[in-house]
Parts: structure tokens; sequence; C-alpha cells
């Protein structure tokens, strides 16, 4: 279904000081990784500062936002800051965003801005998206949508470059392909243009708290859901399953948290670039 190579990112924030992020950036570098990417929101340290220090740090890693809350930033405010991170990374940045997260909400409070409707949410993204492509003019800042839902994904398979595909942990691998179609379909022409990603929340067979907490499920359950959200075995069986995804699903972009880095690292040394 798809003749694109895999490439790897890693979902990291710093959390300490400037040393201790430029020593992992530059590990996920060495490791085969193509890009780090960041989460947003008021409990981590702000997207664009961070990924700028991240570039500086490194020689070829890309950075990319995962995702920025729609909500979050004025339409043309997130363009802005897009634009100029992605000429001052010499074409190196990734801007991800999407409609966010349920506690999305509470930052936007915090912030003074409306949450707003889902359907207001899409459109301040879809805003978004035209505002960079104005700012870079000839140049092309590629655009990571995150998308679950119908109208979602109409409008990465309209705007975006790479998608995300935002199923949720114990979805099953027909309704990720029903996703997954009806990005291609919705996009036409541009479907060979546009590539699908999606984000492993575990490798192996434990769990973390935090992921248990995230995802509301535990390995026990994801294990007998067949989830997509979990990659287990061996370093050949997972590296199968991945081509089997790319096979089935048109998969060839995936990210890992970064406390799976080292992990993962020998599936990317295995994968990437094939």
């Amino acid at each position: 279904m798809s003749d694109r190579t895999f490439r790897f990112g890693v979902v990291a924030m710093p959390t300490a000081g400037p040393g201790e992020w430029a020593t992992t950036t530059r590990r996920i570098e060495e490791l085969g990784y193509s890009t780090v990417l960041m989460p947003d929101g008021l409990q981590l340290l702000a997207p664009f500062s961070s990924l700028a220090l991240a570039a500086s740090a490194t020689k070829e890693l890309r950075v990319g936002t995962f995702v920025l809350a729609s909500s979050l930033r004025p339409p043309l405010s997130a363009a802005w800051e897009g634009h100029s991170l992605s000429v001052l990374t010499d074409g190196r940045f990734e801007f991800g965003i999407g409609t966010g997260r349920p506690d999305a909400k509470t930052f936007a409070e915090r912030l003074g801005l409306p949450f707003g409707t889902g359907g207001e949410r899409l459109r301040q993204m879809g805003e978004a998206i035209d505002h960079l492509r104005e700012l870079d003019g000839d140049q092309r800042t590629p655009v990571l949508v995150a998308a679950a839902g119908p109208k979602a994904l109409d409008l990465a398979a309209e705007k975006a470059d790479i998608v995300t595909l935002a199923a949720r942990p114990l979805a099953t691998r027909d309704e990720v392909a029903g996703m997954a179609g009806r990005l291609r379909s919705a996009a036409g022409e541009r479907a060979d243009d546009i590539e699908i990603a999606m984000n492993l929340f575990v490798v192996g067979d434990d769990v973390p708290p935090w992921v248990r907490a995230f995802t509301g499920t535990d390995a026990a359950t994801l294990v007998a859901h067949d989830s997509l959200a979990m990659l287990r075995g061996s370093v050949t069986e997972m590296a199968d399953e991945l081509q089997r995804r790319r096979d089935a699903l048109g998969v060839s972009y995936v990210s890992v948290n970064s406390a799976f880095v080292e992990a993962f690292a020998p599936v990317v040394e295995r994968l990437a670039g094939r």
C-alpha cells in the first residue's frame, strides 16, 4: 500500500536544563531516529523554544510539534511561530497541529482564550495551516495533522503532508484501516503525497504507570484487543509487524515515547530508510 521508506520519531520534552535536553536530543539522533517531537501544554515548557534548542544541539535531526492544540494560539500566531522555526532550522521543522485533547480546555481558559466547539477548533487548525503556507511563500514547511474523526481526516486529506492516525488505544485494526481508507479517499490525487504516521504508546510487555493513566488501560487489555498502540516481541517480530502495518495501512512514520527510545533503537536500525 505504501512505497515510502520507514522513518521514526521520538516524543520527548525537556525535563531539566539545556544540557540535559541537548544530550537527550543528540542521543536520539545517534540512534537513527528522524525526528524529536514535542507535545503542547502549559504543564510543559513551550514547544517552539524547546525545539529550537534541540535543533541547534543536533546536526540533522528534525524537530516537530506533536501536536499543537489549535485553541491555545490564534491561528496567525501559531503560523508565525512555525514559519520562524522552519526558517531558523533550515527546513528541519514539522508543524504538527490538532484540535487538542480535552485537557487543552483548561489550558485555553488559563490563557484567556475560548476553547470553542470541535468545529471551531477544526476551523482554527485549517486557518493556521493556511497562514503558514502564506508566510512560507516558496518554502514549504511540512504540516502534520493528528486526525481521528471524519471531518478531521477530510481536512488533513486536503491540507497535510503528514497525517497521524490518532486512533484510540483499543481501536481495532479494521477501525484504523477505515481511518486510513477515509483519508486516502478524501485525498484523491493527493493520496500518494501524504505520509501516514502512528504513535506507539508501548514498546514491549510492560506498561508504565503514566501510560496506564494516559490510555486508561493495562498491558493485558492492550494485548487482548490486539492494540496497534502496542508493539511487542523480538526485534524481528516487531520489525515484521511494522512492515505488515505499512503494507495494510500505509503507515511508514512511527513515533515512540522517549521512555522506549533505547529499547526500540534496534528496530530503528533495522528498518530506517528501508
